[in-house]
């Protein structure tokens, strides 16, 4: 019964993937899902990936939507493949599998500033580190400058942060390299930075594209109900079991992001 359901709803999955993978700017996210292995009596590890369009930080009035695929693997074929005929700004971690979509000029890859602060929250979290604190709060003052132009037309977005974002990324960026040459290169504080400068150009696309979000909190709120649901269902039963969870998780969480309540629908 399940398997003929996502069968008839594969049309408006297919439909919604379409109007998703028009947007000009995606956010991309994907995590584990436990996949019972037959005959081996034990779960063998999956995909779930989400691909979320949402035009509103940029003044955009299309309509939301978030699209799910599964996979048996991680492997960058299947990014790539789900996304074989978008065109535009793509918000995503440093996962190496999305590299290959970033090169020519089809595909601009924008990082997730979020990624970054959070290595420097946990390092404050367990140590109380000053360099942390300093870290977080120069990361702070870029985020209320988001918070001040969210839903703004691009060109005013991107206006705004060349005057008053920019010279904060500088010194953000300054005070990374001081730093890394102050402390011991073995130090937790030392790869929070390494990360940060090895995403340097996709972190700072926001500069460049007023289009561009300063994180990928998107794709990880969209990421937010599957990873709560695994803590139900345990594992899905079989790679199509995968397949048809991503099918139902499309068009309930689309349903969620207009307000719609998907028991009632």
């Amino acid at each position: 019964m399940v398997g003929q359901t996502a069968a008839l709803l594969r049309p408006l999955l297919d439909a919604l993937s379409r109007h998703v993978l028009s947007g000009e700017r995606l956010h991309a996210d994907d995590t584990t899902v436990p996949v019972l292995a037959p005959g081996l009596g034990r779960t063998k590890t999956g995909r779930i990936w989400a691909y979320v369009r949402d035009d509103r930080p940029f003044g955009g009035t299309a309509p939301v939507g978030v699209f799910y695929r599964y996979t048996p693997d991680r492997k960058g074929e299947h990014p790539r493949a789900h996304l074989a005929g978008f065109t535009g700004i793509l918000q995503a971690d440093g996962y190496a599998g999305f590299a290959q979509l970033y090169t020519g000029n089809r595909i601009l890859e924008a990082a997730c500033l979020a990624h970054a602060r959070r290595k420097f929250f946990d390092l404050f979290e367990a140590t109380k580190s000053p360099l942390a604190k300093t870290a977080l709060e120069k990361i702070a003052a870029l985020y209320r400058i988001e918070i001040e132009i969210r839903g703004q037309p691009p060109d005013d977005r991107l206006r705004v942060r060349r005057e008053r974002s920019a010279p904060l990324f500088a010194d953000l960026k300054a005070w990374l390299e001081t730093t890394l040459s102050r402390v011991s290169g073995r130090s937790d504080m030392v790869k929070a930075i390494r990360y940060a400068w090895s995403r340097w150009q996709a972190l700072t696309t926001v500069l460049r594209d007023g289009r561009a979000c300063i994180d990928n909190s998107a794709a990880e709120r969209a990421m937010r109900p599957v990873t709560l649901g695994r803590r139900n269902w345990t594992f899905a039963g079989s790679d199509r079991g995968g397949e048809r969870a991503a099918v139902f998780y499309s068009l309930i969480e689309t349903a969620k992001m207009h307000g719609l309540d998907p028991r009632r629908i």
